[in-house]
C-alpha cells in the first residue's frame, strides 16, 4: 500500500511539473526589441550577435522568452518604441519613456561615453566651456543626453553626428572634427580593427571623461511590465552563473584589448 500511495503521490508530483512547465511555455513570447543597426562589438546585424545582442538574449530565455532583434538607425530607435512597431528598445537615447507609460529594466550593458581628441594637439576639456570654438563629432542622440556640456556647441552649428562610428575614427584621424564622443570600448574597437589594415596608420588619441559613470544611463525600456520583470530576473541569474561575464570576454577579451570580428 505504502509503494502504491508512493507511486500515485510521483504521478502527481509529475503531472504538476508538467502542467508548470506547459504554463511557463504558454507565457513565454516572443519580444521584439529596437537596436542600432552598427555598434560594433555590442551589436553585429548580420549574425544577429555581439555583446548586448546575447546578453539581452540570455536573460529574457531564462523564462523562456526568444528575443526578436529589429535595426533601426539611432535616431528611429525612440521612435519606433514609441509607435509600438516593438515591444522594447535597448535604450531610450536620452528620451524618458516613463512619461508615455514604459517600464525601465535593470542596467545590463554599459557605455562609458568620453571626449576622444588628437593626443598630438594637447585639448584638454575639464568643463563645457572647454569645447568653445571646437568642432565635435558624436553618436546620434548626444547632445539630448549631455545638453550641459553640448548644448551651446549645437547651438553654435559646431555639433555633428555619425550613426557609423568607425567614421568617427577615420575622421578624426585626419583632423576633420576636433572632438569625438564615444564609448570607449566601441572607439577601441573600431580602432584596433583599422589598425589591421597595414596602409593605415591611426594617431595617437587622448580619452577625457567629463562625466561620472552613471549605469542608469542605458537600459533597456519595454511596454511590458512582465516582460522587464522577467528580463531583470533573467539578468540576475546570468550574472549570478557566469554568463554575463563570459560574454564580454567573448567579445573583447580579459584585457578588452583585441577586437573580435563577427
Amino acid at each position: 500500500m505504502a509503494a502504491r500511495r508512493g507511486g500515485r503521490r510521483w504521478c502527481r508530483l509529475a503531472v504538476a511539473a508538467l502542467w508548470c512547465g506547459a504554463m511557463a511555455l504558454a507565457r513565454a513570447d516572443e519580444i521584439t526589441m529596437a537596436f542600432g543597426e552598427k555598434i560594433p562589438p555590442f551589436c553585429f546585424p548580420e549574425t544577429n550577435s555581439g555583446i548586448e545582442i546575447e546578453v539581452l538574449s540570455q536573460a529574457l530565455a531564462f523564462r523562456g522568452h526568444v528575443l526578436k532583434p529589429v535595426y533601426y538607425s539611432f535616431a528611429r530607435i525612440p521612435v519606433a518604441f514609441k509607435s509600438h512597431q516593438v515591444d522594447a528598445a535597448m535604450t531610450d537615447l536620452g528620451q524618458d519613456m516613463t512619461a508615455v507609460g514604459a517600464y525601465y529594466a535593470d542596467p545590463a550593458v554599459f557605455y562609458d561615453n568620453v571626449f576622444i581628441t588628437l593626443k598630438e594637439r594637447n585639448i584638454v576639456i575639464r568643463k563645457p566651456e572647454d569645447l568653445k570654438g571646437l568642432s565635435v563629432l558624436s553618436f546620434p542622440g548626444g547632445a539630448k543626453r549631455y545638453p550641459d556640456w553640448l548644448g551651446a556647441v549645437n547651438k553654435a552649428g559646431r555639433y555633428f553626428e555619425q550613426n557609423d562610428q568607425a567614421l568617427q575614427v577615420l575622421t578624426l584621424d585626419k583632423g576633420r572634427y576636433d572632438v569625438v564622443l564615444s564609448d570607449r570600448n566601441i572607439f577601441r574597437y573600431f580602432t584596433l580593427l583599422l589598425s589591421l589594415n597595414k596602409s593605415i596608420q591611426l594617431r595617437p588619441v587622448t580619452e577625457q571623461s567629463f562625466v561620472k559613470f552613471n549605469p542608469m544611463d542605458y537600459r533597456a525600456v519595454f511596454w511590458n511590465k512582465r516582460y522587464r520583470d522577467d528580463f531583470n530576473a533573467g539578468l540576475k541569474h546570468i550574472k549570478e552563473n557566469g554568463h554575463f561575464d563570459a560574454i564580454y570576454r567573448k567579445y573583447l577579451g580579459d584585457n578588452k584589448a583585441e577586437p573580435k570580428q563577427d
